[in-house]
């Protein structure tokens, strides 16, 4: 009897014929060749010693063999999807950190990852894509036996490994975070369920392959409801309305700055938006400003359903519920899936309206970080993770979060959420980002600054936009410093980091 938690049983919901991958101007995949497809991967790295609970690292560019790789794979081995924009210093680092089995490359396609494998010893196994097959279709060539037979061969279960991912570490060094084939089946679902996904749905998948938003809300969630997702090369604003056109999607998820660029050309493709009506568009990985929210729904004419996730939680922990039940912009949303409650310092649960740090607990939450127990200590207290992010729960239960916690300003003791001052000057009508931070100031501790991109065309000085947030700020909340730049640091989704940007900005002396 097959595990009810087991991948395996996520990519059992599709008819055979139906088609579960596709890709632009790209044969479709049926959900039969889907499935057989991840019997064959998990025979073939069976038969080169690689078994259930083994590591294999992956890393291969955005595009359908990205996503049926990591689905086949993780039926049946541990897989570890890593960036393909590493350098090699950063792979150094990864795959010395991972020690997979195998590291699992596309063919003919260099890699500063081949190198390191050299170097680190460890074996590489081929990716031949079969496109003549339909979109993801592949077939694995590496070395016939590379550590003699599998300890664990076959389709794995629940609490097998399927997925390891590094913390961004922007702070400190990166932590591993292991997650189970149940964890990701969880989260799958409660996304899945969340959405009201069904087998008419199409996802247009543009999230990067190796971070867990792409991974469980772009692929696995609609594989879980038996749907289809169209795996694009990755995020292109210049794309996206061509890709409207000839996919069909229902939905899209995202992070904002992607929303944001999209939004850009709404003006110019209206034809194509009135064609294309997509059900919802779904954004996470960072907070959406109200504003934009509004925009995106304006122009789309589809809810926009804000959600809540990381890495430690197979991504979602809230979400926004679709309509008739209300969103709340600046919001995450309810609880959907695990529990989420507020906590104080000393581990304390605290009551609806109080501010302290989230914490969840559930069957999609990883049980620890690997091999690093004193982070354990301070991540878990009595069965819940300690997310990091201070909000609070309002009398409905919807979430509010205020920043991150280690992100908070301590201005002489007062302390200053960078998010609300964010919020406050993209109301200006000449500020397209701003990213608020604290910098350092001989008596206070910390004073508040922000950097600010203006809109094209539009002007505005320091002193105005400090009057401006006066206006909506209480005193010390107010910006002391305003660095006007071209464009803000972004992580590899397109997260924008706020940590070290004053040191970036010479603003740390």
């Amino acid at each position: 009897m097959q595990d009810a938690n087991a991948i395996l049983t996520q990519l059992s919901r599709g008819a055979d014929a139906s088609t579960a991958i596709s890709a632009p101007e790209a044969k479709p995949f049926s959900w039969r060749g889907l499935r057989e497809l991840a019997a064959r991967t998990i025979d073939a790295l069976n038969a080169m010693g690689i078994g259930r609970g083994d590591r294999v690292a992956i890393v291969l560019r955005n595009g359908p063999e990205m996503a049926t790789a990591f689905v086949s794979l993780a039926t049946g081995v541990a897989t570890a999807p890593l960036n393909p924009g590493y350098r090699q210093d950063e792979f150094d680092f990864y795959l010395g950190d991972l020690r997979p089995k195998a590291l699992v490359v596309e063919a003919s396609v260099g890699s500063p990852a081949r190198t390191v494998a050299a170097k680190l010893g460890i074996p590489v196994v081929e990716l031949h894509p079969q496109p003549g097959e339909g979109a993801g279709s592949f077939r694995l060539e590496g070395p016939p036996a590379l550590r003699g037979r599998p300890q664990s061969p076959g389709e794995g279960e629940g609490d097998d490994l399927a997925l390891l991912l590094h913390t961004s570490g922007t702070t400190a060094r990166p932590k591993l975070v292991p997650l189970t084939q149940s964890n990701l089946s969880a989260s799958a679902r409660n996304i899945a369920g969340t959405l009201a996904l069904s087998p008419a749905d199409i996802c247009l998948q543009i999230m990067p392959l190796f971070h867990i938003h792409g991974l469980i809300a772009g692929v696995l969630s609609s594989l879980s409801a038996g749907a289809q997702v169209c795996i694009t090369p990755g995020f292109n604003a210049l794309r996206f309305f061509h890709w409207l056109e000839e996919v069909h999607p229902t939905w899209t998820t995202g992070v904002p700055t992607m929303h944001r660029a999209v939004l850009g050309r709404a003006d110019r493709n209206k034809q194509i938006l009135a064609r294309r009506r997509l059900r919802l568009i779904r954004s996470s990985s960072a907070s959406l400003r109200p504003r934009l929210m509004a925009e995106l729904e304006a122009a789309f004419q589809a809810p926009v359903i804000e959600a809540y996730g990381m890495t430690e939680a197979s991504h979602q922990m809230a979400s926004n519920p679709l309509p008739p039940r209300p969103r709340k912009p600046g919001s995450v949303g309810l609880a959907a899936g695990p529990e989420i409650g507020i906590m104080d310092e000393a581990g304390t649960l605290l009551p609806q309206g109080a501010s302290g740090e989230i914490v969840v607990r559930g069957a999609n939450v990883t049980r620890g970080y690997l091999d690093n127990p004193e982070a354990n200590a301070t991540a878990f207290v009595n069965g819940w993770f300690r997310t990091g992010d201070q909000g609070s729960l309002d009398e409905d239960g919807y979430l509010r979060i205020s920043g991150r916690l280690k992100e908070m300003i301590n201005r002489g003791g007062e302390k200053v959420s960078p998010l609300e001052v964010d919020v406050v000057l993209m109301e200006h009508p000449s500020v397209q980002l701003a990213l608020c931070f604290g910098m350092p100031h001989e008596k206070l501790g910390e004073e508040v600054a922000a950097a600010v991109v203006l809109k094209e065309g539009k002007t505005a000085t320091e002193r105005e936009l400090r009057d401006f947030a006066e206006k909506h700020l209480v005193h010390y909340k107010v910006p002391h410093k305003i660095v006007f730049v071209t464009e803000l640091p972004r992580g590899p989704t397109g997260k924008l980091q706020r940590i070290g940007l004053a040191a970036k900005l010479g603003l740390d002396k």
